[in-house]
């Protein structure tokens, strides 16, 4: 009788075992640093628009208002009004902050 190779039913469950164990625990540590990736993505984008907003006041002489301000000036797109994490931001005096 010819003997074939395979992975017995065994084998096949620890397999399946080990790579749930493996899911157990790297979903959580994924999940953990989300808040904070998009919390640098927030400051970054902050700082895109603080650029636009010094160059708005060079070409202008005068500074933005508002973020529409931008926008009409095409210094943004209209779909640039918010950060990463869905909060929109401000510009008060020059300086661009994140809306409580």
């Amino acid at each position: 009788m010819k003997k074939e190779d395979g992975f017995t039913l065994i084998e096949m469950m620890i397999v399946l075992l080990v790579i749930s164990v493996l899911l157990v625990i790297t979903i959580p540590n994924i999940t953990k640093h989300t808040s904070n990736i998009q919390d640098k993505g927030c400051e970054a984008f902050i700082k895109m628009v603080q650029a636009q907003v010094q160059a708005y006041e060079i070409e202008k002489n005068a500074l933005p208002e508002t973020v529409a301000d931008l926008v009409a000036a095409q210094y943004l797109n209209s779909n640039e009004t918010s950060c990463p994490n869905g909060k929109p931001i401000q510009i008060v005096g020059g300086t661009v902050t994140e809306s409580p």
